[in-house]
């Protein structure tokens, strides 16, 4: 099944539709499906989870508007990942949400999660109710890795797919930008505790290690703790040429804050999980001011032939999109190509024979060409990097306009 760009563009008829109906579409249908959208809606990465959430609900919408799905009408399932509790995505919380859409027969897929160690939670569950998930965001390595299919795909096909590329690139290409780039000679690694932190920084450590970089430490952070004083003096102390933080911005709020006022001179980096709205928000400049970040898709907000598309999410939302915004409205294309595949079959129209379909589809999305490999991962690995440089005339929560687009980062 392919989709081209022209479909995920949807054209002027279908966002007119959309807009008329100030975002509520209502088509007569003979039946109604579900997909599902689960992310951690509360908590320190709401901002950024905003954002993506609203990418796969456009793309919903104007495939309701679109009319292409003949008798079906797609609902948004949308489910919270976090909770109060842990202050941010809760991998209990992602397996109680895999299993509400696993027992709801009419959910053919599932747009998310944001967060590794969500993913880590719902796999197994989604893979025996074989119901496939196609996340925007989730980059850790091993919940496709085959060597892990036991744990994390014991239904025996693969049922998480992704529309970014894996830490098995995002940790070493920044290692490579540190080197070739930056030309680093030492490194102190933070992690958070988490699946994708610990993981990311894994990745990036043993790729600088290979790259020629001296690390000078490795430490944990809780990202419950509020102070992270005694492990940043200990980096000072080093006197490391730079610091490298895989995590989310529960820990990644008060390590920017903190660590500007113990090491402000010291290059700074991180993972796409400080590259979202709570770096200024939370963090705030002058904090966040020169630290880097990456992204595990193409930088491609910015692009011209997006405009009407981005202007379109603005208008709709009320807020400007940014890359995995795009990777979610790609995902939902994924999910939506496979239904209408399905459909086109003929077969009954089960999250199975989705979950089939897509294994196959070539989606031609906002960000390029999406098709996947036997185990779920994109085909592209593209890494992109940025600096965040404070805009005063622009939004603080605007990622557009409050990072600078360095490139895409060397590849290993």
């Amino acid at each position: 099944m392919t989709i081209t760009r022209r479909f995920a563009l949807r054209g002027s008829a279908a966002a007119a539709a959309l807009m008329t109906c100030g975002g509520s579409i209502a088509l007569a249908a003979d039946k109604t499906y579900r997909i599902g959208i689960t992310l951690p809606l509360t908590g320190a990465d709401a901002e950024a989870a905003h954002l993506i959430l609203n990418g796969a609900l456009l793309a919903i919408k104007l495939a309701n508007a679109s009319g292409e799905l003949k008798g079906i009408t797609l609902e948004p399932m949308v489910l919270n990942n976090a909770t109060a509790t842990a202050g941010q995505y809760d991998p209990a919380q992602a397996a109680t949400n895999a299993r509400k859409l696993v027992g709801d027969k009419t959910v053919l897929a599932n747009v998310g999660p944001e967060m590794s160690g969500s993913g880590k939670a719902m796999a197994p569950i989604l893979s025996m109710g074989m119901l496939a998930t196609i996340t925007p965001s989730s980059t850790a390595p091993d919940i496709t890795a085959p060597q892990y299919a036991g744990e994390f795909d014991p239904g025996g096909k693969p049922i998480y797919f992704r529309t970014v590329t894996t830490d098995a690139y995002q940790g070493p290409n920044m290692a490579n930008f540190y080197a070739e780039v930056l030309k680093v000679p030492s490194v102190y690694v933070l992690d958070d505790s988490g699946a994708y932190g610990v993981g990311l920084a894994d990745a990036f450590e043993a790729r600088a290690k290979a790259k020629g970089i001296k690390l000078l430490g490795r430490d944990r952070l809780d990202p419950k703790s509020a102070d992270y004083s005694a492990v940043l003096t200990k980096i000072k102390a080093t006197s490391t040429a730079s610091l490298y933080y895989g995590g989310t911005m529960q820990a990644g709020v008060k390590l920017v804050k903190q660590s500007y006022q113990i090491v402000p001179s010291i290059i700074k980096g991180g993972g796409d999980g400080i590259l979202s709205p709570e770096m200024m928000t939370a963090a705030g400049f002058p904090a966040a001011q020169g630290w880097y970040a990456t992204n595990a898709s193409p930088h491609v907000v910015d692009d011209p032939n997006l405009a009407s598309w981005v202007s379109l999410y603005a208008k709709t939302y009320n807020m400007q999109p940014d890359d995995y915004a795009i990777t979610s409205y790609d995902a939902a294309l994924v999910a939506i190509a496979g239904i209408k595949s399905v459909l086109k079959s003929g077969k009954p129209l089960t999250s199975a024979n989705v979950r089939n379909a897509i294994q196959t589809v070539h989606v031609n999305g906002l960000q390029g060409p999406i098709s996947f490999d036997k185990y779920g991962d994109l085909i592209t690995r593209v890494v992109a990097v940025f600096q965040f440089k404070q805009d005063k005339n622009a939004p603080l929560a605007d990622l557009n306009k409050q990072t600078h687009y360095i490139g895409v980062a060397p590849q290993s």
